[in-house]
């Protein structure tokens, strides 16, 4: 009997390029020029004779999301040879890790509490990067470039618990939050790929692998193409057979790479290169001490402690940076307006701006001020949104900036009768649809009176007056 539940089935492997200097067993750096074939040595080329040596940063990146993803770090890091014979690696295997991952048994929560089992995370090295000049199905020749060749990976194995694409995606994301607080990955120009296992009920869960899905949107059209491929493939009376294909995103399918090897044909042998390294509590419990509050923590307590929405709790804690500034902004102004601020009006103008939120100026400083003058109904929400685009564009003192363009809000009850007896007067087509029933040729009114003030009326306290004058 077999144990799947769901319909669809969907297993991930994700290989993250990790964020040091170094490669993984040479000094060759990890960045640089990008002329080809020009950040390599004798070791991350595979020259006979030459030594690996582990870099210690990556060992601590590693065990950091080993940690992050509530692993059991195994007490020893053993290296094997994944033998294959292919032009991206140039000394005919791979070396990773096989025998013992550096973590197993550990799992990641989706947005709506399902937890997904993660069955290894283990490092290896990168291969060299494979360019097909007229894509892989027709190019007549290939190129290859080895500065990639030795990046430190790693890769994340999930259990086959994911039901849909959307789930793969959503997975992918929560990954991606992870990495972005535990600061182990070049979010810009670090590489993350997924090769997915998809398998249906129809084939009796009959496994295909799809190579380098790069990318969340590709990931479920990936998925979606071949799961729909597989339905189809089943109703018209085909038997699927265990295969690895590969996705061409241009096209928008999959594509037969070759049957399906197993584990076995890759001939793992522990590498005699490279010692056994011995991973200590002490190391453990030193990188357990300085791991950062992760996104749940904090979603748990932005609704706890400020009690704010979980959806706004959610789109806080996503970004480390947006979440850390709302954290700091709702010491001093009412933590939801501060969560509405944050989450909304700073994305957008950063949106806008094309810009990262560790890329402006303004600190924590500039937004409770601005914020204080809302709260206090000195300045209009309008006025403050005005604000808040200059503010990002160069920060600047937001208290002395709004007396000295006299950007207070009116609030003088006889002035704000004033200029909404004007707008009656000059309006008479828009009053006369109101009365006769149209509730929003009012607004008509008070988009003059905000225009009469330069934006500085409350539209809530000019609507309230007007209405009272044309009773």
């Amino acid at each position: 009997m077999n144990k799947f539940k769901t319909d669809i089935v969907v297993g991930l492997e994700i290989h993250i390029e990790v964020d040091t200097n170094t490669k993984l067993f040479c000094s060759c750096p990890t960045k640089g020029s990008e002329e080809p074939n020009t950040r390599t040595c004798p070791v991350c080329l595979g020259h006979p004779g030459s030594k690996p040596v582990l870099n210690k940063k990556a060992v601590e990146f590693a065990i950091k999301l080993c940690l992050a993803l509530n692993c059991k770090v195994n007490k020893e890091l053993i290296f094997s040879r994944k033998s294959y014979f292919y032009p991206d690696m140039s000394k005919n295997y791979q070396i990773t890790q096989y025998e013992i991952p550096l973590g197993e048994e550990g799992n990641l929560k989706l947005r709506d509490g399902k937890e997904i089992g993660i069955t290894r995370v283990h490092m290896e090295e990168d291969p060299a990067s494979l360019i097909h000049p007229s894509g892989m199905q027709q190019s007549a020749y290939v190129l290859v470039d080895y500065n990639r060749s030795g990046n430190p990976l790693l890769e994340i194995v999930t259990k086959p618990e994911l039901g849909n694409a959307e789930e793969a995606r959503e997975f992918m994301k929560q990954l991606i939050t992870t990495l972005g607080y535990l600061k182990i990955f070049d979010i810009n120009n670090g590489i993350i790929k997924a090769d997915a296992n998809v398998s249906i009920k129809g084939s009796d869960y009959t496994r295909i692998e799809i190579k380098n899905i790069t990318g969340f949107k590709e990931i479920e059209r990936a998925l979606n193409y071949e799961i729909a491929r597989q339905k189809s493939a089943i109703a018209e009376g085909r038997k699927l057979e265990q295969e690895t294909r590969s996705w061409d995103s241009e096209k928008g399918i999959t594509f037969l790479l070759r049957k399906k090897e197993t584990e076995e044909d890759y001939g793992y042998i522990l590498d005699t290169d490279l010692v056994k390294t011995e991973i200590t509590k002490d190391l453990t419990d030193k990188i357990k001490k300085d791991m950062p509050e992760l996104a749940h923590d904090k979603i748990k307590k932005f609704v706890a402690k400020h009690k704010i929405k979980k959806e706004d709790a959610e789109i806080l804690a996503a970004e480390k940076e947006l979440a850390e500034m709302f954290e700091k902004v709702a010491e001093e102004v009412n933590p939801v307006l501060a969560a509405k601020w944050v989450r909304r009006e700073l994305v957008r103008v950063l949106n806008y701006n094309k810009k990262e939120i560790h890329e402006i100026e303004i600190d924590e400083k500039h937004l409770i001020q601005l914020l204080k003058l809302v709260e206090n109904k000195k300045i209009t929400e309008n006025v403050a949104q005005k604000l808040l685009e200059k503010l990002v564009e160069k920060p600047f003192d937001v208290n002395e900036y709004v007396k000295k363009e006299r950007l207070e809000a009116v609030s003088d009850v006889s002035e704000l009768e004033k200029y909404c007896r004007e707008a009656i007067k000059e309006n008479p087509k828009a009053v006369e649809d109101y009365k006769s029933g149209n509730e929003k040729a009012l607004n008509f009114v008070i988009g003059s009176v905000m225009k009469k003030t330069k934006g500085k009326a409350t539209p809530k306290e000019v609507n309230e007056i007007i209405k009272s004058l044309l009773k």
